[in-house]
C-alpha cells in the first residue's frame, strides 16, 4: 500500500507541483508529451502504451539485457524448443505466480490470452503477426472465413501436464521473438470475464470477433502478473504502485507517476529542477542545446536506433473533411492525390534531409535506402537514394496528374503527433520547401494527440502523416512487411498496392536461405525507390536523459524493443533504484 503519509507529496506529483524540489527516493516520474491509448495487452500497438503495460503484465519471455536475438524466461521457466520440424512448441509455465487480482496464474490463463488475440485480432492490435504464425493468415474470422474456433482453439492449448502447447502450421523462425512483445502479455482469465469480457468460451466467441478493446474494462482495471499495478488514472496522468504480490525480486522504487505534459519546456524545467526522473526529451538538439551538461542530468548516448520512420502519402483519402474542394483546383486535393508516382517523387525531392540530420539529429544521423534499421539483416546500403533537389521536384511536379497540379496548385493538410519535436521540424521542413516551388502549393499542418491520429490514419482519413515503426520483433519482415505489403498493418495509411512487391515479400516469409531472402528485400527495396511512396526520413544515434541519482538504467541496460525505449530508457521499473 502507498504509505498515507506520503499521498499528499504524490497526488502534489501527479498535479505537476512546481514547489517540490525533487521526487521522493522511492518513486519514479516520468514525463512525456501525449496520452497512453490503452491498458489492455490485447489492443496494444504503440509505444506510449506499451511502456506502461511492460511493467504491468508480463510475457512468457522477455529479451535478455541489451540484447536482440537471446531471451530470458518470465512466466516461462526456460526458453522451449521446437519439435515437430518447427511446428509445435511445448512451454513449461511458473508455478507460484498470483494476479493483481489475487487469482493464481495457471496454463489456462495463458491459453486464454492468445485465444483472445486471435479471436479479437482487431486492426488496431499487434496481434496480425500472431495470427499469420499461428493460423497461417493475418486476418480475424470477419475477413477470412478460413479462420474457425477449431483452428483457434487447435493452435494453443493446455496438455494433462499444465504446459501450454502451440502447434503451428508451418516453421516460423521468428515467432519466439514474437512472444516477447508486450502486446502478447498475459491475462488474468478470471478477472476479464468478472469485469465483461470475453469470457473464453467457444458460445461467445464469435460476437468478439475484430472488435476492438482499446478501451476495454481490462484497459480502465488491468489486473496482470507484473510488479507494478494500477492506482488511478485520468487524462492527463497515471499512479502505479508496487504490487506486494510480485514473484520475483521486490522493486526498490514503490510508486510510479506518469505524466502528460504536452509543451517541451514544461518537460524540461520540470527535469531540470528534479521533479520528473525521466522525460520524453525531444531531439538530439534539444538534449544538447537545453539539458546537457546541466546539474543533475546524466545523457545516456550512442544507442542502437532500431526504428523507422517515413512520411506517408496516402493514395486513397477516406475523409471529405481533409479534402478542401476535392479537386486540383487549388482549393484542395482529390482523394487519389498520392496515386501519380511523379508526385510522390516531387515530395521526395523536396525534403531537404541534410537539413533535417542538422537542426534535429544534430549531425549525428544517416539517410537510410529503406525503411529498415541498418543494423538488421537484409538491408540494402546499395539501393538508390533521393536527395533535397528542388529542380527535379520541380520537374515531377509539372508531370504530376498531367501538367494540372503545377497549374493549378493545390491545399494539403497533413499531420503529426503533438508534442513530437522531431516530427514537427520533419513536416515544417517539406512544407517550407514545397511552397517555395509554387505560389499556388500550400501545405497546412496540424497537430493531433497520439491516439487520434493513429485511429484517423488507420481509417485511411490522413492524407499526409508521419509515423515510425519500432519493432515488434527483431526481424526484417516485421518491418518490410508492415510498410510495402498491402497486407501489412501500415497499409490502410498509405494505400499504396503493387503486386510485384506483395509477391516478393510473400515469398520471403517462406524463404529458408538468408542470400535469397536478402535478395528478395533488395528487389522491394529498389522497387521502392522507384516507386516513392513514402518520404524516407533520416535515423540519429539514439540517447535518453535522466536525473544522475537514477541508479539501474545505462547503455547495457538499454534493450530498443522495449516499449520505453522510444520515449524514455528502455529498461524495465523493477530494475530501477535512486541513491
Amino acid at each position: 500500500m502507498i504509505n498515507p503519509k506520503r499521498l499528499t507529496l504524490l497526488t502534489a506529483l501527479l498535479l505537476g507541483s512546481a514547489a517540490l524540489a525533487a521526487t521522493p527516493k522511492d518513486t519514479l516520474v516520468l514525463q512525456q508529451s501525449s496520452d497512453t491509448p490503452t491498458l489492455d495487452p490485447t489492443a496494444n500497438y504503440d509505444t506510449g502504451s506499451s511502456n506502461i503495460i511492460e511493467n504491468i503484465y508480463e510475457t512468457l519471455w522477455t529479451y535478455k539485457g541489451n540484447s536482440l536475438r537471446e531471451f530470458v524466461p518470465v512466466l516461462a521457466t526456460a526458453i522451449p524448443k521446437f519439435t515437430n520440424s518447427g511446428k509445435t512448441l511445448t512451454v513449461d509455465l511458473r508455478k507460484n505466480v498470483k494476479f493483481q487480482s489475487g487469482n493464481a496464474f495457471t496454463c489456462a490463463d495463458a491459453e486464454y490470452t492468445f485465444e483472445r488475440n486471435l479471436v479479437t485480432n482487431s486492426p488496431e492490435s499487434g496481434n496480425w503477426f500472431l495470427a499469420d504464425s499461428l493460423l497461417g493468415t493475418s486476418s480475424n474470422a470477419n475477413d477470412d472465413k478460413a479462420v474457425t474456433w477449431a483452428k483457434i482453439n487447435a493452435s494453443v492449448a493446455c496438455n494433462a501436464q499444465g504446459q501450454l502447447v502451440f502447434t503451428l502450421p508451418k516453421a516460423d523462425p521468428a515467432f519466439l521473438a514474437k512472444l516477447a512483445f508486450s502486446g502478447q502479455s498475459i491475462l488474468d482469465k478470471k478477472w476479464a470475464a468478472q469485469q465483461g469480457e470475453w469470457d473464453g468460451t467457444e458460445k461467445t466467441w464469435k460476437e468478439w470477433v475484430g472488435k476492438d478493446v482499446q478501451g476495454s474494462k481490462l484497459s480502465e482495471k488491468p489486473s496482470g502478473t507484473g510488479p507494478y499495478q494500477l492506482v488511478n488514472r485520468d487524462a492527463n496522468a497515471i499512479l502505479l504502485k508496487a504490487f506486494a504480490g510480485y514473484w520475483g525480486k521486490k522493486p526498490a522504487i514503490q510508486n510510479v507517476i506518469v505524466q502528460k505534459i504536452p509543451e517541451l519546456a514544461a518537460r524540461q524545467q520540470s527535469f531540470l529542477r528534479g521533479d520528473a526522473d525521466l522525460i520524453e526529451a525531444g531531439t538530439r538538439a534539444n538534449i544538447e542545446e537545453q539539458l546537457k551538461g546541466k546539474p543533475g542530468v546524466v545523457v545516456v548516448d550512442g544507442l542502437p536506433n532500431t526504428s523507422s520512420t517515413g512520411i506517408f502519402m496516402n493514395e486513397a483519402i477516406k475523409n471529405p473533411q481533409s479534402l478542401g474542394s476535392g479537386k486540383l483546383d487549388g482549393k484542395g486535393i482529390p482523394a487519389n492525390f498520392f496515386s501519380d508516382a511523379n508526385l510522390r517523387r516531387a515530395f521526395s525531392y523536396s525534403f531537404n534531409y541534410d537539413q533535417y540530420i542538422k537542426d534535429v539529429l544534430q549531425g549525428k544521423g544517416e539517410k537510410r535506402t529503406m525503411l529498415l534499421p541498418d543494423t538488421f539483416p537484409g538491408y540494402d546500403n546499395e539501393v538508390g537514394e533521393y536527395t533535397f533537389d528542388a529542380a527535379k521536384a520541380k520537374s515531377y511536379f509539372q508531370k504530376a496528374f498531367g501538367g494540372q497540379v503545377w497549374k493549378n496548385g493545390f491545399v494539403l493538410n497533413a499531420s503529426y503527433r503533438a508534442g513530437s519535436v522531431g516530427a514537427q521540424t520533419a513536416m515544417e521542413i517539406l512544407k517550407q520547401n514545397i511552397e517555395a516551388l509554387n505560389p499556388k502549393f500550400k501545405v497546412n499542418l496540424q497537430a493531433k494527440q497520439w491516439s487520434e491520429m493513429l485511429n484517423d490514419s488507420k481509417a485511411g482519413k490522413e492524407p499526409m502523416i508521419i509515423i515510425g515503426w519500432a519493432p515488434d520483433y527483431a526481424d526484417a519482415d516485421n518491418f518490410l512487411y508492415t510498410f510495402y505489403s498491402s497486407n501489412g498493418y501500415y497499409y490502410p495509411r498509405s494505400n499504396w498496392k503493387d503486386a510485384t512487391v506483395d509477391k516478393w515479400l510473400d515469398q520471403a516469409r517462406v524463404t529458408v536461405d538468408n542470400a535469397q531472402r536478402n535478395k528478395l528485400y533488395s528487389q522491394v527495396a529498389n522497387r521502392a525507390y522507384e516507386q516513392s511512396p513514402y518520404v524516407l526520413v533520416p535515423m540519429g544515434v539514439s540517447l535518453f536523459v535522466q536525473r544522475d541519482n537514477l541508479v539501474g538504467s545505462t547503455a547495457d541496460t538499454y534493450n530498443p524493443m522495449l516499449g520505453s525505449s522510444t520515449l524514455f530508457n528502455g529498461t524495465a521499473w523493477k530494475n530501477l533504484s535512486k541513491k
